[in-house]
């Protein structure tokens, strides 16, 4: 049996540039993993099992069922897999796609498939924008639809707080607020390629380098987020959205400043997390 930790991941940044002939949207992004993590037990079986015990995760809903086929016939009698879900389901922290990457590299080591990296990362594409950024991890830069990864030195190492504000949301929100975009959310991706640049150089990242396009849309859709957000300018934190939300993300350069943000949040009863980037 393989146990392999599947890590959640922020948007430092998160630019939208343009549509595509293809329908999708053409981003950049500078990707960061935390240390959040979903754990897969991974095994040989007959067919195709997998459970998990999180209330309203179905296999078939999620990248894991895809995965089987993508993978070549010589896979074998085929694979059981557990599922440990710490990350929240459609918090805009990549754990749907972090599974689906993690199970990719285990049934490759499982079974000896000798699937290249350029390949597992083709398989990955065509499994989601982020699932390919996940087989590496660490902090990358994306660009095209978010299939094109780019590794980029590890940020000197931030403090994450994650905010999750209790509001219920479907899946497809990712698609909906691409639908929505304005004239106003599209940029000319300066500010991630300005943050990438100071990652290739060792800068400490401040959060007044961090943005994501998808804020003002997100609040549009689900007001109560700046109830939260407010909450966090009179305490002096800048928080950003995570991916496409609706979690919400503060980054501190030493863990003092983190947990006395943590535990503002705690006294206000805001379901929080600390986390580390990985």
């Amino acid at each position: 049996m393989l146990t392999i930790k599947a890590p959640a991941k922020i948007n430092l940044t998160f630019e939208v540039v343009g549509k595509r002939n293809d329908g999708y949207h053409e981003i950049v992004s500078v990707l960061q993993t935390i240390d959040l993590y979903d754990t897969l037990y991974v095994e040989k079986g007959r067919g195709f099992t997998c459970e998990c015990a999180l209330p309203g995760w179905l296999a078939e809903k999620s990248l894991i069922s895809k995965v089987i086929d993508l993978l070549p016939g010589e896979m074998g009698g085929g694979v059981k897999v557990k599922i440990e879900k710490n990350i929240p389901m459609i918090a805009g922290l990549g754990g749907d796609s972090s599974d689906a990457a993690a199970l990719l590299k285990g049934i490759n080591e499982l079974y000896a498939l000798n699937i290249s990296d350029d390949e597992l990362l083709k398989m990955a594409s065509k499994l989601g924008s982020d699932v390919g950024f996940f087989l590496k991890g660490g902090t990358a830069l994306a660009e095209g639809r978010g299939e094109i990864i780019k590794p980029l030195p590890p940020v000197k190492k931030l403090w994450v707080v994650l905010l999750f504000p209790e509001i219920e949301v479907e899946a497809g929100k990712t698609a909906k607020m691409y639908g929505v975009l304005k004239p106003s959310s599209y940029s000319d991706g300066k500010t991630t390629m300005q943050l990438a640049e100071a990652i290739k150089g060792g800068k400490i990242i401040t959060p007044g380098m961090l943005c994501n396009a998808f804020e003002d849309i997100a609040v549009e859709m689900y007001p109560d987020i700046a109830y939260y957000i407010r909450g966090c300018i009179r305490q002096g934190i800048s928080i950003h959205l995570a991916g496409a939300g609706p979690t919400l993300f503060a980054i501190f350069p030493d863990e003092g400043g983190a947990k006395t943000f943590y535990n503002i949040c705690r006294e206000h009863n805001a379901r929080s997390y600390v986390a580390q980037t990985i």
